[in-house]
């Protein structure tokens, strides 16, 4: 059985929410709507029965289980002490976007929602093969997920109007460059049509 999952990837109030560090990446998303788009899709979705899962990153107040120096990106986050720190609102998932029924696969290092996570065995569980991912970002972490999932076996289909980069110009040739080589692209409007058909799969 072909099973399918939505992944969201870091919608959460200290990326692009309210308590948001990355002002230009907010303006993105704005001006394609990406948020509007990405709730659309998980609507459907639950209308459809498929499961949404929430691939969420945080960190702990001392840096236990997160590399720290590995990555010029991350050292020049963390030198904000308090920056997604577990069990502060920035970690929490944009309200527009939760539902009770969804799930969520937390992640304390690197920039993809499968490495040293439990989110292969959740979807394994649900007997998903495909995943289709909507979030942030196309500089690492929706590009990290789609390259990783396709590793594991999965099939992948990216919402093109649900995710965002920056700048915008450089994320829209990823997503056709390098995640064209990777996934199904395929608009908000059109994912949600096929899910109203009855074409979950």
């Amino acid at each position: 059985m072909d099973r399918t999952a939505v992944l969201v990837m870091e919608m959460q109030r200290g990326v692009v929410g309210d308590l948001t560090k990355f002002p230009d990446l907010v303006a993105v998303c704005q001006r394609r709507d990406v948020v509007d788009n990405a709730a659309s899709v998980l609507q459907a979705a639950r209308a459809a029965g498929l499961p949404v899962i929430h691939c969420t990153a945080a960190f702990r107040p001392d840096r236990a289980g997160s590399h720290t120096r590995n990555s010029p990106f991350i050292t020049a986050l963390l030198k904000d002490p308090g920056h997604m720190l577990e069990g502060t609102p920035a970690v929490e998932v944009l309200p527009e976007l939760l539902a009770d029924a969804d799930l969520e696969s937390r992640r304390h290092h690197g920039f993809s929602p499968f490495t040293g996570t439990s989110l292969d065995m959740t979807l394994r569980s649900l007997s998903v093969s495909h995943v289709v991912a909507v979030g942030l970002s196309l500089n690492l972490g929706i590009t990290g997920l789609a390259l990783e999932a396709v590793n594991l076996g999965y099939r992948v289909t990216v919402v093109t109007d649900a995710v965002a980069g920056v700048p915008d110009g450089y994320a829209l040739a990823v997503l056709k460059y390098t995640i064209g080589l990777l996934a199904t692209r395929v608009s908000a409007a059109e994912l949600v049509e096929q899910w109203k058909a009855g074409d979950a799969r």
